[in-house]
């Protein structure tokens, strides 16, 4: 059982997207910014148009229909990404931190426990479960999309596509324990090349028909759906992977701040982007037959090959960004009481937040290699890509009404409104994905339900040993009188973790039952994580004096912080002197857990739960404690 809960908020709010402090220029921020958060999107061009002419719902490839997909692709980006990502989203920071949990744990400090606590959760574990989807198709389906590319060079090369892709996913995910900083330096100048190119490609496009250009218009949007509704609803299904990704200008923002991204989509990935739909869109005016991967065709022929490259390493890059995402809210859930403690290793000594969780790591590889193989290739994986993403969106605007009316106070009409037109926009998106379902859209469903399960299994089921825990505990005073001077005490200092910052942990009480003795200090540690990224270091543990060499301390930390118990002890002094690493015993509780018919969960929830708490991590690894300081105390414990 984890030794963590959450604890009473000690923290001042001064909640900026600049709180997380980066002490970098803006252009170094930017460039870093345009290698790892704008990755997934910048490689949609790859699949979107392509995927709308000849997906599931094919397209009659003439200038109607042209001009309707291409402005329904710029005003996608303008009214998602520019207007409700970049604009506003991007705002709602939880100090300098972005994403779903991050989100969340904001609403949730500000507002409270109240009757919208259960849903608003909910909603934010949704967003959660659906991103882990997300982070299972999106190195399959923009590997295979660019290595795909060898095929117009060479239709000889069709064989070689997935063992190709196969190859490079397995090298991307074997790599990931040696940590992405080495990595991360080449994925800025990568992306602003590959941006750089796919704005040429587009310029050389839009000169042979200018007239491309008119097709920004919103009416060519209007008229589609006046064309023919039922196609164009459909359309929006491909449509929208023109802006996955979008949710990691929000995810990664404390990695780089709002500024850095807020640049380099306006002034770099926006324009180059839309450079690039336009050039494709004006090659299939001219030639039609080009719809079957207009990405690579509108190369030369001698630069298709080199275009292959580049685009495999932009790919690569963002299939990095998505999963360092996943290991980012593994942690996030681990911290904040959704998910088991897990290993999770620090691959950097200078950077915090560049971790390695082995465990999510190979459980991604296996999947993403499974839906490779599964698919066959990225027109099928199409079909199972929108509807995590566009799900994440349409909970994320759900979470952004509740923001705007209760966090930041807006005019309720003005809310009401902003929040309405978001959710009729991902709306539309979400239901034409969801008629993709029975083509691949299950899978991601599949996953993010299988997920939920766990997130919400194991943070109720922390409740509930938590409740009969405090059934069985003694009252502290009450346990003080008892023991008074009978005890014999021996020199040195036990530390107790303790689930609660109150009442005495079973491991005191086991210790005393079966050893009859005590420390002259005995310290009793509670560490409770916050709702807010990191902790500062001076409200970071409260000491209070006991009384009879008795001391309990509250150990807070971010759900982004790092949790070191002895370098946390190393540095207090109030508890009677300092802590001294050869006489510091650490003792801690370890519960056996039995179902039972007991209120609480369905029995095989807590077959499931009971199932988890054995394969969690070793609270020893978890709170850096030394091995050979450690005393470990089990019980049995009936939910």
């Amino acid at each position: 059982m984890s030794d963590t809960n959450a604890g009473p908020e000690v923290l001042a709010d001064h909640d900026s997207a600049e709180a997380s402090g980066h002490s970098e220029k803006l252009p170094a921020l930017a460039l870093g910014a345009i290698g790892v958060v704008f990755g997934d999107i910048g490689t949609s061009p790859l699949y979107a148009l392509k995927e709308s002419f000849v997906g599931h719902h094919p397209l009659v490839v003439d200038q109607e229909h042209v001009f309707g997909v291409l402005s329904l692709i710029f005003w996608t980006m303008m009214l998602i990404v520019t207007i409700k990502y970049v604009f506003i989203i991007l705002h709602a920071d939880n100090k300098g931190e972005g994403g779903s949990l991050a989100l969340l744990a904001l609403i949730r400090r500000h507002l409270g426990e109240s009757r919208l606590t259960p849903l608003i959760a909910a909603l934010g574990v949704t967003a959660t479960a659906l991103f882990y989807g997300d982070a299972i198709i999106t190195p399959a389906i923009s590997v295979l999309s660019a290595v795909e590319g060898l095929t117009v060079v060479s239709p000889g090369f069709a064989a070689w596509v997935l063992p190709i892709s196969i190859g490079i996913l397995i090298a991307l995910f074997a790599i990931q324990s040696r940590g992405t900083a080495a990595m991360g330096k080449l994925f800025g100048p990568v992306m602003v090349v590959y941006f750089a190119v796919l704005a040429v490609l587009g310029v050389a496009g839009i000169l042979q028909h200018p007239g491309i250009l008119w097709a920004l218009s919103p009416h060519h949007a209007l008229h589609f759906f006046a064309l023919d509704p039922k196609l164009a609803f459909l359309a929006l299904g491909s449509v929208v992977l023109s802006v996955t990704g979008a949710e990691a200008l929000y995810a990664d923002m404390g990695h780089f701040g709002r500024r850095a991204i807020v640049v380099s989509w306006l002034y770099l990935a926006f324009p180059c982007l839309m450079l690039n739909y336009l050039g494709q869109s004006a090659l299939l005016l001219g030639n039609p037959e080009a719809a079957s991967n207009p990405f690579f065709l509108m190369a030369p022929e001698w630069a298709r090959l080199p275009l292959v490259v580049l685009a495999t390493m932009a790919t690569v890059i963002a299939s990095q960004a998505v999963i360092s995402g996943a290991y980012s809210v593994s942690q996030q859930a681990v911290q904040l009481g959704f998910l088991p403690r897990l290993k999770i290793l620090q691959t950097s000594a200078q950077t915090a937040g560049q971790i390695y969780v082995p465990l999510v790591n190979w459980m991604l590889l296996f999947l993403v290699i499974l839906l490779v193989l599964g698919f066959g290739s990225s027109s099928s994986l199409a079909a199972a890509y929108g509807i995590a993403v566009t799900g994440t969106m349409f909970i994320t605007a759900c979470l952004l009404g509740v923001l705007t009316f209760a966090v930041w106070k807006w005019n309720p009409i003005v809310s009401g409104l902003l929040t309405a037109a978001f959710l009729i926009v991902d709306g539309l998106y979400f239901a034409s994905n969801a008629t993709k379902i029975p083509d691949g859209g299950w899978f991601p469903l599949l996953v993010a339900g299988v997920v939920f399960v766990l997130l919400t299994t194991w943070a109720k089921g922390r409740r509930i040993v938590l409740a009969r825990l405090a059934e069985d505990s003694l009252p502290f005073d009450l346990f003080l009188k008892s023991i008074g001077d009978k005890v014999r005490r021996v020199a040195g200092t036990s530390v107790f973790l303790s689930s609660t910052a109150d009442g005495v942990p079973p491991a005191l009480l086991h210790n005393l039952k079966h050893n009859h003795i005590l420390h002259e200090r005995v310290v009793i540690m509670t560490v409770a994580a916050q709702s807010v990224p990191h902790v500062p270091p001076e409200v970071r543990r409260t000491v209070d004096d006991l009384g009879n060499g008795f001391f309990r301390i509250v150990l807070r930390h971010g759900f982004m912080d790092e949790i070191d118990v002895p370098a946390e002890l190393a540095q207090e002094d109030r508890a009677s002197g300092p802590f001294k690493a050869m006489d510091t015993s650490y003792f801690l509780s370890r519960q056996t857990l039995i179902a039972s018919s007991r209120p609480g969960m369905a029995i095989w929830r807590e077959k499931l739960f009971a199932w988890m708490v054995r394969n969690s991590a070793s609270a020893m690894e978890f709170f850096k404690l030394p091995t050979n300081r450690v005393i470990e105390l089990g019980s049995q414990l009936e939910i």
